[in-house]
Protein backbone atom coordinates (compact mmCIF):
# COMPACT_ATOMS: atom_id res chain seq x y z
CA UNK A 1 0.00 0.00 0.00
CA UNK A 2 1.36 3.32 -0.76
CA UNK A 3 1.97 6.65 1.57
CA UNK A 4 -0.19 9.51 0.60
CA UNK A 5 2.46 11.21 -0.29
CA UNK A 6 3.35 9.28 -3.15
CA UNK A 7 -0.18 8.48 -4.42
CA UNK A 8 -0.52 12.40 -4.54
CA UNK A 9 2.94 12.53 -6.59
CA UNK A 10 1.60 10.05 -8.92
CA UNK A 11 -1.56 11.65 -8.95
CA UNK A 12 -0.18 15.47 -9.95
CA UNK A 13 2.27 13.73 -12.64
CA UNK A 14 -1.32 11.76 -14.31
CA UNK A 15 -2.77 15.28 -14.02
CA UNK A 16 -0.11 16.65 -16.01
CA UNK A 17 -0.12 13.56 -18.23
CA UNK A 18 -3.92 14.76 -18.95
CA UNK A 19 -3.58 18.15 -19.79
CA UNK A 20 -0.62 16.89 -22.62
CA UNK A 21 -3.20 14.25 -23.97
CA UNK A 22 -5.77 17.36 -24.34
CA UNK A 23 -3.07 19.28 -26.68
CA UNK A 24 -2.07 15.96 -28.23
CA UNK A 25 -4.42 13.22 -28.28
CA UNK A 26 -3.01 9.63 -28.56
CA UNK A 27 -5.42 6.57 -30.07
CA UNK A 28 -5.08 3.66 -28.08
CA UNK A 29 -8.97 2.25 -27.84
CA UNK A 30 -10.67 2.28 -30.43
CA UNK A 31 -14.27 0.94 -29.67
CA UNK A 32 -16.79 -0.41 -32.38
CA UNK A 33 -20.15 -1.04 -31.59
CA UNK A 34 -20.73 -3.58 -34.18
CA UNK A 35 -24.85 -3.93 -33.28
CA UNK A 36 -27.31 -3.34 -31.04
CA UNK A 37 -28.98 -6.28 -31.74
CA UNK A 38 -28.88 -8.15 -28.42
CA UNK A 39 -30.23 -11.80 -26.98
CA UNK A 40 -30.67 -10.52 -23.46
CA UNK A 41 -31.98 -7.17 -22.25
CA UNK A 42 -29.96 -6.78 -19.26
CA UNK A 43 -31.82 -4.08 -16.74
CA UNK A 44 -28.38 -1.84 -16.48
CA UNK A 45 -28.10 -1.52 -20.22
CA UNK A 46 -26.60 1.96 -21.27
CA UNK A 47 -27.77 1.53 -24.68
CA UNK A 48 -30.79 -0.39 -24.06
CA UNK A 49 -30.28 -3.01 -26.70
CA UNK A 50 -32.18 -6.40 -27.19
CA UNK A 51 -34.70 -7.45 -29.73
CA UNK A 52 -34.95 -4.00 -31.58
CA UNK A 53 -33.92 -2.23 -34.97
CA UNK A 54 -30.16 -2.07 -35.31
CA UNK A 55 -29.06 0.17 -38.08
CA UNK A 56 -25.69 -1.28 -38.89
CA UNK A 57 -22.72 -0.70 -40.94
CA UNK A 58 -21.63 -2.94 -43.92
CA UNK A 59 -18.19 -5.48 -43.75
CA UNK A 60 -17.49 -3.20 -47.27
CA UNK A 61 -17.68 -0.05 -44.83
CA UNK A 62 -16.17 -1.33 -42.16
CA UNK A 63 -13.31 -2.45 -44.42
CA UNK A 64 -13.10 1.03 -46.00
CA UNK A 65 -13.05 2.36 -42.57
CA UNK A 66 -10.24 0.29 -41.28
CA UNK A 67 -8.01 0.92 -44.30
CA UNK A 68 -8.56 4.32 -43.95
CA UNK A 69 -6.97 4.54 -40.06
CA UNK A 70 -4.41 2.25 -40.72
CA UNK A 71 -2.80 4.36 -43.25
CA UNK A 72 -3.64 7.31 -41.52
CA UNK A 73 -2.90 6.56 -37.94
CA UNK A 74 -1.11 2.98 -38.44
CA UNK A 75 -2.10 -0.06 -36.39
CA UNK A 76 0.94 0.51 -33.58
CA UNK A 77 -0.06 0.43 -29.99
CA UNK A 78 -3.80 0.44 -31.04
CA UNK A 79 -6.63 -1.55 -29.98
CA UNK A 80 -9.91 -2.36 -31.30
CA UNK A 81 -12.72 -3.07 -29.10
CA UNK A 82 -15.50 -4.59 -29.78
CA UNK A 83 -18.70 -4.38 -28.72
CA UNK A 84 -22.52 -4.21 -28.81
CA UNK A 85 -25.05 -5.28 -28.29
CA UNK A 86 -23.99 -8.97 -28.59
CA UNK A 87 -21.55 -9.06 -31.57
CA UNK A 88 -21.71 -12.29 -32.22
CA UNK A 89 -25.39 -11.56 -33.42
CA UNK A 90 -23.49 -10.14 -36.90
CA UNK A 91 -23.13 -13.07 -39.49
CA UNK A 92 -20.24 -11.49 -40.65
CA UNK A 93 -18.55 -10.81 -37.52
CA UNK A 94 -16.00 -13.28 -38.29
CA UNK A 95 -15.45 -11.43 -41.63
CA UNK A 96 -14.91 -8.15 -40.13
CA UNK A 97 -12.67 -9.22 -37.22
CA UNK A 98 -10.69 -11.67 -39.24
CA UNK A 99 -9.61 -8.45 -41.58
CA UNK A 100 -8.89 -6.39 -38.97
CA UNK A 101 -6.52 -8.58 -38.05
CA UNK A 102 -5.22 -9.02 -41.39
CA UNK A 103 -4.08 -5.50 -41.29
CA UNK A 104 -2.49 -5.80 -37.77
CA UNK A 105 -4.79 -4.81 -35.59
CA UNK A 106 -4.83 -6.44 -32.01
CA UNK A 107 -8.95 -6.56 -30.93
CA UNK A 108 -10.64 -7.97 -27.81
CA UNK A 109 -14.25 -8.00 -27.06
CA UNK A 110 -16.88 -8.11 -24.63
CA UNK A 111 -20.03 -10.45 -24.80
CA UNK A 112 -22.59 -11.53 -22.67
CA UNK A 113 -20.45 -15.17 -24.07
CA UNK A 114 -24.05 -17.12 -24.06
CA UNK A 115 -23.59 -17.79 -28.07
CA UNK A 116 -19.84 -19.36 -27.54
CA UNK A 117 -19.22 -22.70 -27.19
CA UNK A 118 -16.11 -25.02 -28.50
CA UNK A 119 -16.78 -23.83 -32.38
CA UNK A 120 -16.90 -20.72 -31.66
CA UNK A 121 -14.20 -20.73 -29.16
CA UNK A 122 -11.87 -21.97 -31.77
CA UNK A 123 -13.03 -19.16 -34.68
CA UNK A 124 -12.08 -16.73 -32.50
CA UNK A 125 -8.70 -17.93 -31.79
CA UNK A 126 -8.39 -17.84 -35.45
CA UNK A 127 -9.57 -14.81 -36.01
CA UNK A 128 -6.84 -13.09 -33.98
CA UNK A 129 -9.17 -11.95 -31.00
CA UNK A 130 -6.46 -11.25 -27.94
CA UNK A 131 -8.73 -10.64 -25.08
CA UNK A 132 -12.33 -10.85 -24.10
CA UNK A 133 -14.47 -9.90 -21.32
CA UNK A 134 -18.05 -12.33 -20.48
CA UNK A 135 -20.36 -10.91 -18.22
CA UNK A 136 -21.78 -12.82 -15.09
CA UNK A 137 -23.41 -10.48 -12.86
CA UNK A 138 -24.56 -12.69 -9.58
CA UNK A 139 -25.40 -16.34 -8.73
CA UNK A 140 -27.60 -18.33 -11.48
CA UNK A 141 -30.65 -17.07 -10.26
CA UNK A 142 -29.64 -13.51 -9.92
CA UNK A 143 -27.73 -12.90 -13.48
CA UNK A 144 -31.01 -14.55 -15.08
CA UNK A 145 -33.27 -12.32 -13.83
CA UNK A 146 -30.59 -9.42 -13.61
CA UNK A 147 -30.54 -10.01 -17.44
CA UNK A 148 -34.06 -11.32 -18.27
CA UNK A 149 -32.53 -14.24 -20.19
CA UNK A 150 -33.55 -18.16 -18.47
CA UNK A 151 -30.46 -20.34 -19.11
CA UNK A 152 -28.26 -16.74 -19.51
CA UNK A 153 -25.75 -18.27 -16.31
CA UNK A 154 -25.64 -21.41 -17.72
CA UNK A 155 -24.71 -20.59 -21.34
CA UNK A 156 -22.46 -17.65 -20.45
CA UNK A 157 -20.54 -20.01 -17.83
CA UNK A 158 -20.30 -22.71 -20.54
CA UNK A 159 -18.98 -20.38 -22.97
CA UNK A 160 -16.16 -19.06 -20.37
CA UNK A 161 -15.03 -22.45 -20.14
CA UNK A 162 -14.56 -23.06 -24.20
CA UNK A 163 -12.84 -20.25 -24.40
CA UNK A 164 -10.77 -21.73 -21.40
CA UNK A 165 -10.49 -25.07 -23.30
CA UNK A 166 -9.70 -23.38 -26.90
CA UNK A 167 -6.93 -21.77 -24.91
CA UNK A 168 -4.28 -19.25 -26.71
CA UNK A 169 -5.95 -16.09 -25.71
CA UNK A 170 -3.94 -13.31 -23.69
CA UNK A 171 -6.68 -12.56 -21.16
CA UNK A 172 -9.93 -13.80 -20.42
CA UNK A 173 -11.58 -11.85 -18.02
CA UNK A 174 -14.84 -11.91 -16.04
CA UNK A 175 -16.72 -9.19 -15.40
CA UNK A 176 -19.48 -8.10 -12.68
CA UNK A 177 -22.04 -5.37 -12.16
CA UNK A 178 -22.86 -5.24 -8.86
CA UNK A 179 -26.20 -3.60 -7.26
CA UNK A 180 -27.96 -2.95 -4.10
CA UNK A 181 -29.37 -6.48 -4.91
CA UNK A 182 -26.18 -9.09 -5.89
CA UNK A 183 -23.30 -7.11 -3.31
CA UNK A 184 -23.83 -9.86 -0.83
CA UNK A 185 -22.95 -12.28 -3.64
CA UNK A 186 -19.45 -11.47 -4.01
CA UNK A 187 -17.68 -14.05 -1.28
CA UNK A 188 -19.78 -16.95 -3.22
CA UNK A 189 -19.01 -15.61 -6.96
CA UNK A 190 -15.05 -15.14 -5.90
CA UNK A 191 -15.20 -19.11 -4.83
CA UNK A 192 -16.87 -19.98 -8.28
CA UNK A 193 -14.26 -17.83 -10.40
CA UNK A 194 -11.15 -19.04 -8.35
CA UNK A 195 -11.62 -22.64 -9.19
CA UNK A 196 -11.53 -21.32 -12.87
CA UNK A 197 -8.80 -20.95 -14.93
CA UNK A 198 -9.48 -17.42 -15.97
CA UNK A 199 -7.15 -14.06 -16.03
CA UNK A 200 -8.51 -11.29 -14.28
CA UNK A 201 -12.34 -10.65 -12.41
CA UNK A 202 -13.59 -6.74 -13.04
CA UNK A 203 -15.91 -5.97 -10.72
CA UNK A 204 -17.84 -2.27 -11.01
CA UNK A 205 -20.58 -0.54 -9.57
CA UNK A 206 -23.91 -0.19 -11.94
CA UNK A 207 -23.67 3.32 -13.15
CA UNK A 208 -27.05 5.24 -13.24
CA UNK A 209 -27.38 5.95 -16.61
CA UNK A 210 -29.50 3.73 -19.55
CA UNK A 211 -31.84 1.39 -18.17
CA UNK A 212 -30.74 1.09 -14.61
CA UNK A 213 -32.26 4.92 -13.73
CA UNK A 214 -35.89 3.03 -14.30
CA UNK A 215 -34.72 0.81 -11.35
CA UNK A 216 -33.46 3.21 -8.76
CA UNK A 217 -33.67 0.25 -6.00
CA UNK A 218 -30.59 -1.49 -7.85
CA UNK A 219 -28.00 1.52 -7.54
CA UNK A 220 -25.48 1.14 -4.91
CA UNK A 221 -25.95 2.84 -1.28
CA UNK A 222 -22.49 4.84 -0.05
CA UNK A 223 -22.32 1.89 2.61
CA UNK A 224 -22.38 -0.65 -0.38
CA UNK A 225 -19.50 1.58 -2.23
CA UNK A 226 -17.25 1.50 0.54
CA UNK A 227 -17.82 -2.59 1.23
CA UNK A 228 -17.31 -3.27 -2.84
CA UNK A 229 -13.70 -1.48 -2.18
CA UNK A 230 -13.00 -3.56 1.10
CA UNK A 231 -13.77 -6.44 -0.45
CA UNK A 232 -11.78 -5.72 -4.01
CA UNK A 233 -8.78 -4.16 -1.67
CA UNK A 234 -8.53 -7.11 0.65
CA UNK A 235 -8.65 -9.81 -2.44
CA UNK A 236 -5.69 -7.96 -4.29
CA UNK A 237 -3.93 -7.72 -0.95
CA UNK A 238 -4.38 -11.73 -0.81
CA UNK A 239 -2.73 -11.59 -4.66
CA UNK A 240 -5.85 -12.49 -6.02
CA UNK A 241 -6.53 -10.81 -9.93
CA UNK A 242 -9.35 -8.77 -8.81
CA UNK A 243 -9.89 -5.58 -10.13
CA UNK A 244 -12.47 -2.23 -9.85
CA UNK A 245 -13.15 -0.76 -13.24
CA UNK A 246 -11.58 2.30 -15.18
CA UNK A 247 -14.27 4.94 -13.38
CA UNK A 248 -14.54 7.55 -10.94
CA UNK A 249 -12.23 8.93 -8.90
CA UNK A 250 -11.84 7.07 -5.62
CA UNK A 251 -9.53 9.33 -3.29
CA UNK A 252 -6.12 8.63 -1.87
CA UNK A 253 -7.21 6.16 0.37
CA UNK A 254 -8.58 3.92 -2.48
CA UNK A 255 -6.70 5.36 -5.65
CA UNK A 256 -3.91 2.49 -6.72
CA UNK A 257 -5.44 0.28 -4.32
CA UNK A 258 -8.38 -2.01 -6.44
CA UNK A 259 -6.81 -1.27 -9.09
CA UNK A 260 -3.12 -1.29 -11.03
CA UNK A 261 -3.09 2.62 -11.88
CA UNK A 262 -4.98 5.82 -10.98
CA UNK A 263 -8.18 7.28 -12.80
CA UNK A 264 -8.02 8.65 -15.92
CA UNK A 265 -11.13 9.52 -18.15
CA UNK A 266 -9.86 9.12 -21.12
CA UNK A 267 -13.06 9.83 -23.59
CA UNK A 268 -11.44 11.86 -26.46
CA UNK A 269 -8.28 11.74 -25.09
CA UNK A 270 -7.23 7.66 -25.78
CA UNK A 271 -10.73 6.49 -26.78
CA UNK A 272 -12.55 6.91 -29.55
CA UNK A 273 -15.98 4.79 -30.61
CA UNK A 274 -17.58 4.27 -33.73
CA UNK A 275 -21.56 3.75 -33.22
CA UNK A 276 -23.27 0.95 -35.10
CA UNK A 277 -24.43 3.21 -37.71
CA UNK A 278 -21.04 4.72 -37.73
CA UNK A 279 -21.55 7.98 -35.59
CA UNK A 280 -17.66 8.93 -34.12
CA UNK A 281 -17.92 9.76 -30.61
CA UNK A 282 -15.53 9.81 -27.29
CA UNK A 283 -17.16 6.43 -25.32
CA UNK A 284 -20.04 3.89 -25.79
CA UNK A 285 -20.84 4.85 -22.14
CA UNK A 286 -21.45 8.54 -22.71
CA UNK A 287 -25.22 9.79 -23.38
CA UNK A 288 -25.46 9.95 -26.92
CA UNK A 289 -26.21 13.75 -27.54
CA UNK A 290 -25.84 15.48 -30.95
CA UNK A 291 -23.21 18.03 -29.36
CA UNK A 292 -21.15 14.60 -28.79
CA UNK A 293 -21.18 13.09 -32.37
CA UNK A 294 -17.96 14.29 -33.84
CA UNK A 295 -19.10 12.83 -37.49
CA UNK A 296 -19.83 9.65 -39.23
CA UNK A 297 -17.33 7.25 -40.67
CA UNK A 298 -19.71 7.32 -44.11
CA UNK A 299 -19.16 10.99 -45.09
CA UNK A 300 -16.28 11.85 -42.53
CA UNK A 301 -12.37 10.51 -42.42
CA UNK A 302 -11.83 9.13 -39.32
CA UNK A 303 -8.20 10.65 -38.39
CA UNK A 304 -9.17 13.90 -39.55
CA UNK A 305 -11.98 13.83 -36.89
CA UNK A 306 -9.55 12.47 -33.86
CA UNK A 307 -7.11 15.09 -34.36
CA UNK A 308 -9.05 18.45 -34.92
CA UNK A 309 -12.63 17.51 -33.13
CA UNK A 310 -13.87 16.49 -29.69
CA UNK A 311 -13.36 19.74 -28.35
CA UNK A 312 -16.04 18.54 -25.62
CA UNK A 313 -13.56 15.87 -24.21
CA UNK A 314 -10.56 18.07 -24.50
CA UNK A 315 -11.13 21.36 -22.51
CA UNK A 316 -12.10 21.50 -18.96
CA UNK A 317 -15.66 21.20 -18.47
CA UNK A 318 -15.85 20.71 -14.72
CA UNK A 319 -15.15 24.11 -14.31
CA UNK A 320 -18.78 24.52 -15.36
CA UNK A 321 -19.90 22.57 -12.03
CA UNK A 322 -19.16 24.94 -9.32
CA UNK A 323 -19.07 21.43 -6.77
CA UNK A 324 -16.36 20.25 -8.99
CA UNK A 325 -15.15 23.93 -9.55
CA UNK A 326 -14.27 24.73 -5.46
CA UNK A 327 -13.24 21.22 -4.79
CA UNK A 328 -10.08 20.61 -3.76
CA UNK A 329 -9.57 17.30 -5.47
CA UNK A 330 -10.37 18.54 -8.96
CA UNK A 331 -6.95 18.46 -9.78
CA UNK A 332 -7.03 14.72 -9.42
CA UNK A 333 -10.67 14.31 -11.00
CA UNK A 334 -11.36 16.36 -12.90
CA UNK A 335 -15.10 15.95 -12.56
CA UNK A 336 -14.86 12.29 -12.38
CA UNK A 337 -16.24 10.22 -15.26
CA UNK A 338 -17.33 11.93 -18.60
CA UNK A 339 -20.25 9.08 -18.93
CA UNK A 340 -21.40 10.17 -15.23
CA UNK A 341 -21.93 13.71 -15.32
CA UNK A 342 -25.61 15.04 -16.01
CA UNK A 343 -25.24 17.02 -19.71
CA UNK A 344 -27.97 19.33 -18.74
CA UNK A 345 -26.90 20.79 -15.54
CA UNK A 346 -23.06 20.28 -15.45
CA UNK A 347 -23.08 18.72 -12.48
CA UNK A 348 -21.49 14.90 -11.94
CA UNK A 349 -23.80 12.08 -11.09
CA UNK A 350 -21.69 10.30 -9.54
CA UNK A 351 -18.98 11.63 -6.97
CA UNK A 352 -17.49 9.53 -4.14
CA UNK A 353 -16.39 12.17 -2.00
CA UNK A 354 -17.86 12.30 1.52
CA UNK A 355 -18.28 8.34 0.62
CA UNK A 356 -15.09 7.56 0.08
CA UNK A 357 -12.93 9.85 1.12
Amino acid sequence: MLDVGMKQEHLRAMAEYRQELTRKPQLRNLFLELTVRCNERCLHCGSSCGEVQSEELTFEQYREFLDGVKADLGVEGKMLCITGGEPLLRKDFFEIMGYAASLGFRWGMTSNGTLIDKKIARRLRQAGMGTISVSIDGLEATHDAFRRTEGGYRKAMEGIQALIDEGGFRHIQVTTVVTHRNIGELDELFEIFDKMDIDSWRVIGIEPMGRALRYPELLLRDDDQRRLMEFIRNKRMAGEPVCYGCSHYLGLEYEHEVRDWYFLCTAGLQTASITACGDIIACLDIERRPEFVQGNILRDRFSRVWLEKFSPFRQKHWLSSEKCRECEHNKFCRGDAFHSLDHNTGEPMVCFKGVLF
